[in-house]
């Protein structure tokens, strides 16, 4: 039997071109699925800034994140002083940061009521030393109550108006309270702070076994602040444990009336 070779090629042609067509329809597919059915659900090119919800109340998240299409759980609890409880104290990914819809923001509260910490031991030391120690326990230093003594030294501690040893438990942020031995000086002159740099005159006037009040005046944003008044003024007689209250600002800016309230 003679051998039909226009048979066989064309049948050799039919399958090449089989082969090409579900190639070419496996492309179109695939073209289709990336750069069209792909991008639609998962919104592609499109992304939602995470707003800043540091300091709001756990109460409106819900409603506030939901409105952009956006989750949140709580990751953490902590305790900070310097907001109400159950305000948010850290926030991940940052207010700024672009992310898809329906993403979770991770969320770290503010407890409501804030953790029990030793009160350190004071006693026998300097007042100086005792608000460094105070401020590393993350407690306040309040009232100096001063006694006759010898020597400028810590002799007792209290709290609410208590006697309190070192060990006994607190919450974290409270007061203490301190009774100072006067080192057998009643009263001595008030330090000139007028034009010095606020960290400088904070340390001066700490140093000296006395309290600070700060006050700012203006914007001292990206400036130098200085001293801009300070009550009692310098020369003035003090005693030790008094407060010493400095006005702080950009040099030359005025103090008004008002700023001494």
């Amino acid at each position: 039997m003679a051998f039909n070779f226009k048979k066989y090629s064309s049948t050799l042609g039919g399958v090449l071109m089989s082969i090409l067509l579900a190639v070419g329809s496996l492309f179109i597919i695939m073209i289709l699925y990336f750069y069209v059915y792909l991008p639609q659900v998962t919104n592609h090119g499109e992304t939602i800034t995470v707003p800043n919800v540091v300091g709001m109340n756990y109460s409106e998240l819900e409603d506030f994140l939901g409105n952009l299409d956006l989750r949140y759980e709580v990751g953490d609890s902590t305790y900070s002083g310097n907001y109400p409880p159950l305000t948010v104290l850290k926030q991940y990914p940052p207010a700024g940061a672009k992310v898809k819809e329906n993403r979770m923001i991770d969320i770290t509260l503010n407890q409501l009521m804030p953790p029990n910490v030793p009160v350190p031991n004071l006693i026998d030391g300097s007042l100086i030393d005792a608000d460094a120690v105070l401020r590393t326990n993350e407690l306040k230093r309040g009232h100096v109550e001063l006694v006759r003594g010898p020597f400028q030294i810590v002799t007792g501690m209290k709290y609410k108006g208590h006697p309190i040893q070192p060990g006994e438990r607190v919450p974290k942020g409270s007061v203490i309270d301190l009774v100072v031995m006067d080192g057998g000086v009643k009263d001595f002159t008030t330090p000139n702070l007028l034009g010095k740099e606020w960290d400088e005159a904070e340390f001066q006037v700490i140093g000296s076994d006395l309290n600070i009040d700060i006050k700012i005046v203006g914007d001292t944003t990206g400036v130098v602040s200085v001293v801009l008044k300070q009550k009692p003024e310098a020369g003035e007689k003090i005693l030790i444990g008094d407060i010493v209250t400095i006005w702080i600002g950009a040099a030359g800016t005025p103090v008004e009336e008002d700023d001494f309230n």
